[in-house]
């Protein structure tokens, strides 16, 4: 008898599912905590759970994971330059810290319009080879021709030897800064996937599992651990797009909607006649437009392991992800003891990392690439947790926030405090760890709000659950502003939203949640068995796909009386060939995109055997009769990863 291994590694858990591939079955499930930066352990706890006399007869594991995209979301992935050949300028340049500007291009015929400025190429990269881990690199119309991506990314191999990724090896869509952009987050999540794959792949390796070993990605099918480490932007939505597939298989729904409730955030998404609704525009997370194709979704960096803190009476939740207090002080018990002491921050001083009931500790990180300051409060910091007031015990003074937060986002230190989680131990409603850390926060901070224990941890509960519903309707509601849901949800009327699809809830303690989800909205709400490890059910339940789009254009030539057609150009993924007829380059397109679908399976480790490939053919002809200017080809290809798998509960 064989069996399958799903993996989801969320912020908060890591979660396994054993399946039986003759009947799908599931026969085993366990969730562990997730440990970062170490995540090898809590891969090793969370299959340490599970029942050995299946795990021995695994042939296939596949993964997903949401530590890219909350990577994205905190702003806490690794340090990476843009390089953008272009002859304009672009928008929102001041997001990356590390950009350089460069004269070259293309035009939509593939023809060089402007000179590639290699000295300035040179000049950038000497200049800040030191401060990143990696390069992005997107030129002018690089998917009609990559050659001066292609030009740049060998200067900076000669000159660094530090990983470059090109927006044409990513994408085939128009629009170079944001091709730009989905390199540039492809860059910094590099590091990031390697350390989860290796963590996957030595852990199967030491319990002798000989198994084929794939990734989920965002648009909800897999793809082979070498491909995946090339394009880990790709799996930057992986986690949502399993709990969506594990969603339809749970609930056994075809059509329906999905929130998902993490620890970091809350996704929500729709999949119609079993297959995943995707962003036609490429998918948006972090507030990045990038050129992913991903489910579509609607995100919110608010989830149970969501900061939540106090400035002027007022409560915010989140956009940072923290440790639990109740989770912390099964630790470091000695959280409890010290906020008893409730140490005295002014109020004037108060703010998102200076809060009482905040601590800080080493992550483990090895520190690189850091300021005198950022060093100097960074030798403070301990391997157990302190205040922010015993960091400068001895100078009477507090850590300066701005350096504080800068540790945080690469990642040298971990912060714990108050969460959501936190509410609902107080409240009763989920005790899994310490709740007499989470009883002494509520106290503290209610105080500062000026609001009783209780009445603070039901306010945040509602707050994540009209959060949950403003993603929902939000998503549904494509044109409706977010700020307008608001205040019909917000707001005292005779009227609701109601909801013709499911909703699924997924996720650790979500059946807190039903109950005040259904104030909001008027639907059917689905909790199903194995909601609180959907992920994993999706990561092993997704099929091998790739979509891919071959052009052919007339190309023209200016005589003295009239245009006239002197050749017909094929670009694909890679690459443009030039041919004398348009039957000739109708033929090549039609030959290089079904090879390019038939490579993509076999380089994801799918079955090529077994793969079928579609093509869809627009032409655009000026008149009647007349050879078209131009046609696209339309490829997808599915690819099967093993036996059909029905999805049953056990």
């Amino acid at each position: 008898m064989m069996y399958s291994l799903g993996i989801d590694a969320g912020g908060t858990y890591t979660d396994a599912v054993l399946i039986r591939d003759s009947d799908g079955k599931i026969l085993d499930s366990n969730k562990s905590l997730t440990t970062y930066p170490d995540l090898l352990t809590g891969i090793r706890n969370t299959l340490d759970g599970l029942d050995e006399q299946y795990l021995k007869n695994v042939h296939y594991v596949s993964v997903s994971t949401t530590l890219a995209t909350n990577s994205v979301l905190e702003k806490t992935g690794y340090p990476v330059a843009l390089i953008l050949a272009n002859n304009t300028d672009i928008p929102n340049r001041s997001k990356i810290e590390h950009f350089t500007l460069v004269s070259g291009g293309h035009n939509s015929a593939g023809n060089e319009v402007c000179t590639l400025d290699l000295d300035s190429v040179r000049d950038f990269v000497l200049k800040v080879k030191d401060k990143v881990s990696a390069f992005a690199v997107s030129s002018y119309f690089s998917v009609r021709n990559p050659d001066h991506e292609l030009r740049i990314k060998e200067v900076i191999t000669e000159l660094t030897g530090l990983p470059v990724v090109c927006g044409h090896e990513l994408s085939q869509d128009l629009g170079a800064y944001e091709r730009g952009v989905t390199a540039y987050l492809n860059a910094r999540l590099i590091p990031i996937s390697s350390h989860f794959m290796e963590a996957v792949s030595s852990e199967m390796k030491r319990r002798d599992i000989e198994a084929k070993l794939m990734m989920l990605k965002c648009d909800g099918s897999v793809v082979g651990i070498t491909e995946a480490l090339k394009r880990p932007i790709e799996s930057v939505f992986s986690g949502p797009a399993a709990s969506l597939v594990g969603a339809a298989f749970l609930s056994k729904r075809e059509n329906c909607t999905v929130i998902d409730v993490g620890g970091t955030s809350t996704d929500v998404s729709l999949i119609h006649r079993g297959v995943p609704e995707l962003s036609e525009s490429g998918a948006i997370v972090g507030g990045w437009q990038t050129k992913v194709k991903a489910i579509r979704m609607e995100t919110s960096a608010m989830g149970g392991d969501s900061h939540v803190w106090v400035r002027n009476h007022l409560t915010n939740i989140g956009p940072r992800r923290v440790i639990p207090l109740c989770l912390a002080a099964m630790e470091y018990p000695e959280i409890t003891e010290k906020l008893k002491q409730n140490q005295v921050i002014l109020r004037n001083q108060i703010g998102e990392n200076l809060q009482p009931t905040k601590f800080f500790i080493r992550s483990g990180l090895e520190a690189s690439d850091i300021n005198p300051a950022e060093e100097e409060l960074l030798l403070r910091i301990k391997d157990r947790p302190l205040t922010v007031s015993e960091i400068y015990w001895n100078e009477k003074r507090l850590p300066n926030p701005g350096t504080l937060d800068l540790l945080v986002q690469k990642r040298l230190i971990k912060a714990i405090g108050f969460t959501p989680t936190d509410a609902l131990h107080v409240l009763g409603e989920y005790t899994r760890w310490n709740r007499e850390a989470s009883v002494l926060g509520a106290g503290i901070l209610a105080g500062l709000s000026g609001t009783e224990e209780k009445e603070f941890c039901l306010g945040i509960k509602k707050e994540v659950a009209i959060n949950m519903a403003l993603n929902l309707i939000s998503f549904l509601l494509e044109n409706v502003s977010r700020e307008e849901i608001e205040k019909v949800l917000r707001g005292k009327f005779f009227a609701e939203f109601k909801v013709d699809l499911p909703v699924v809830l997924l996720g650790g303690p979500v059946k807190a949640y039903e109950k005040e989800l259904g104030e909001f909205i008027d639907a059917e709400i689905i909790l199903p068995e194995y909601c609180d490890v959907g992920n994993a059910v999706g990561a092993v339940a997704g099929k091998g796909a790739r979509k891919l789009e071959v052009l052919i254009k007339a190309n023209y030539t200016e005589s003295k009386y009239n245009l006239k057609t002197s050749s017909f150009i094929t670009f694909f993924p890679g690459g443009r060939e030039e041919f004398a007829s348009y039957h000739e380059a109708l033929e090549f397109g039609e030959e290089i995109g079904s090879k390019l679908i038939m490579n993509y399976m076999s380089d994801a480790g799918l079955d090529t055997t077994d793969v079928s490939i579609e093509m869809h053919r627009n032409d655009i002809v000026t008149h009647e009769g007349g050879l078209p200017v131009e046609t696209r080809l339309t490829f997808s290809g599915i690819g099967e990863v093993g036996e059909s798998r029905k999805m049953e509960v056990d």
